[in-house]
C-alpha cells in the first residue's frame, strides 16, 4: 500500500490541534514499536549464538525431563542456606 505523503501532510494541517497531538502520539508509538521489534530480533539473534546459554537451556530441559525441578520454596531455601554458609 502506497501513501501520498503530501496528502497526509495536508490532512494533518487541516485537523484540530488536539487531534494533531493524538496523531503525533500515534506516530511516536509506531516508531517505538518498530525500535522494540528490531531490538527483540537482534536479541534473539545474539542469544541464538550464545553457546553457554544454549547449553544451560538444554541442561534445564534435561533436568525437567528427569524430574530434577524444585518448587519456589525449595529454591529459596537453597539460596538461604548457600548465603548462610558463605
Amino acid at each position: 500500500m502506497s501513501v501520498d505523503r503530501e496528502e497526509l501532510k495536508r490532512m494533518i494541517d487541516q485537523i484540530p490541534e488536539q487531534d494533531a497531538l493524538e496523531v503525533y502520539d500515534f506516530i511516536e508509538y509506531l516508531n517505538m514499536k518498530r525500535k522494540k521489534d528490531t531490538i527483540n530480533e537482534m536479541e534473539v539473534e545474539y542469544l541464538a549464538k550464545d553457546e553457554g546459554l544454549i547449553r544451560q537451556v538444554q541442561k534445564s530441559c534435561e533436568d525437567r525431563r528427569n524430574g530434577r525441578i524444585y518448587s519456589k520454596g525449595q529454591g529459596l531455601e537453597y539460596f538461604r542456606k548457600s548465603f548462610e554458609e558463605s
